[in-house]
């Protein structure tokens, strides 16, 4: 419950939106040619195929689809990655979700910041998604060392966005011109700086230890290095990047192009190689360049249920694991994923995704039909309409893959496999919520208002 004269937390995340959108588009000058593009696809889409617009119109999620965005931070410290949480918890933004991107060589492990409620996800879907280093991947004892007193002193939040945490967290809200300073203040721990607070040769060892460690450590934020429009056909996007002047990744992330699309697909251009100001003697500074901030498109599908999402997984890893190395990777994609059912009807069926139901029309039903009938025989009946749950979060091995091929591409460093939730969420101060649950209690939901409305009206 809103207090009275407090601006509600959906308002301000639509405002921060909106102003690092401003912002990103001033610093990167291509995300504003990305925006256009994706607008341009989006708008052939819709017309060509009036009964998508037509379930998207229905179901709210086409009023969402313009200004729906995600970014990506990296962070170095437990601290910072605290006071993260409170910074977005202001915007009605949770950590859901554990990502051990260890796994792909990358030193990170990672939550998305998100809106979880039905009603604030409609309002504006922004989310961070948000990676700590790990610095106990670094396995020269000295460089660790020195990268940790290099983040033990900066500082990345302002006074007054702390002060302004403090103040909702103490009084429950933000007036409006307190929630418009809120947004001011906290843009600026997102903003690009192009002097780094590290000499040239500190850049260089930790550049050599790992690209990203470097990207972490020695500039004075957590500059927002990516913020990414959502497409309804990643593939045309793609194919369209050139004419736009952004050279594309050579493979989309994710699923191959489906009938029924699922999960998350990825795809991003080049990272710019921007200058930058090193320390130096003196007053004297060393010019010198670094590359980490790009440009993503996605397009989300339907969410999986853990059933669905193992066989996700083991038809990923065949694509990459099995079969002759001379066909390409998106051909491999597309055999394995042909035994992944493509209907929704078979989705729902095998229980593999996550849907929504609401009535069809008036809370009435047919004769022989209770209010307790299966579910998918309402749905063959008619009096019940399934919609797809979006998938509203990420995937490790794609995020990874974005990751490296905006670092010098290669495959990454030799980490093992050391997956920390127990410690990410102790540096977080708070757990991780579970995605699956999260779409599993929507689903249920829906089922339950739907069999509540219909008690009684059976026809005997």
């Amino acid at each position: 419950m809103e207090k009275t004269g407090m601006i509600g937390a959906d308002e301000i995340r639509t405002r921060f939106a909106r102003a690092m959108s401003d912002m990103y588009r001033q610093e990167v000058p291509q995300y504003g040619a990305l925006t256009e593009l994706v607008a341009r696809v989006n708008a052939r889409v819709l017309h060509d195929d009036p009964a998508l617009k037509a379930r998207l119109e229905a179901t709210g999620s086409l009023a969402r689809l313009d200004v729906e965005r995600h970014g990506a931070i990296r962070l170095g410290t437990a601290a910072e990655l605290a006071t993260m949480r409170r910074l977005f918890a202001v915007m009605g933004m949770v950590p859901v979700g554990y990502y051990d991107l260890s796994v792909a060589g990358i030193p990170v492990h990672s939550t998305a910041f998100r809106p979880v409620d039905d009603v604030a996800l409609g309002r504006n879907p922004f989310r961070v998604f948000t990676s700590l280093l790990r610095l106990d991947l670094i396995a020269d004892d000295g460089l660790r060392a020195e990268a940790e007193r290099i983040l033990a002193a900066r500082r990345i939040f302002t006074p007054g966005v702390l002060a302004l945490i403090g103040q909702w967290e103490e009084e429950g809200g933000l007036a409006d011109v307190s929630a418009d300073l809120f947004v001011r203040e906290a843009l600026e721990t997102f903003r690009w700086h192009r002097e780094a607070t590290v000499s040239a040769a500190t850049y260089r060892r930790l550049h050599d230890a790992h690209r990203l460690i470097a990207d972490v450590v020695c500039f004075k934020g957590p500059h927002i290095n990516h913020l990414t429009p959502r497409t309804l056909d990643i593939d045309a996007a793609q194919a369209e990047m050139p004419s736009y002047g952004m050279r594309a990744k050579d493979v989309i992330e994710g699923p191959p192009r489906r009938a029924c699309p699922i999960l998350l697909r990825q795809t991003s251009f080049a990272a710019l190689e921007e200058p930058i100001l090193f320390l130096g003697e003196g007053h004297a500074g060393e010019d010198g360049c670094h590359t980490a901030r790009f440009g993503e498109i996605e397009q989300r599908g339907v969410a999986l249920t853990p059933k669905g999402r193992a066989l996700y997984d083991r038809l990923l890893c065949a694509a990459r694991d099995d079969g002759p190395k001379d066909v390409p990777y998106g051909m491999r994609l597309e055999r394995a994923f042909m035994q992944f059912p493509d209907t929704e009807d078979a989705l729902r069926g095998q229980e593999l995704a996550y849907f929504r139901y609401d009535l069809a029309g008036a809370a009435t039903l047919p004769p022989g039909f209770s209010a307790d009938a299966p579910i998918e025989d309402m749905v063959r009946a008619g009096v019940v309409v399934a919609t797809p749950i979006t998938y509203e979060d990420f995937l490790p091995v794609s995020a990874a893959g974005i990751f490296r091929s905006n670092l010098g591409g290669g495959g990454g460093a030799d980490y093992a496999v050391s997956a920390d939730r127990a410690g990410f969420e102790t540096a977080l101060g708070a757990e991780v919520l579970d995605e699956c649950a999260l779409y599993a209690g929507l689903q249920n939901r829906s089922i339950t208002d739907i069999r509540d409305a219909l008690r009684g009206t059976a026809v005997a």
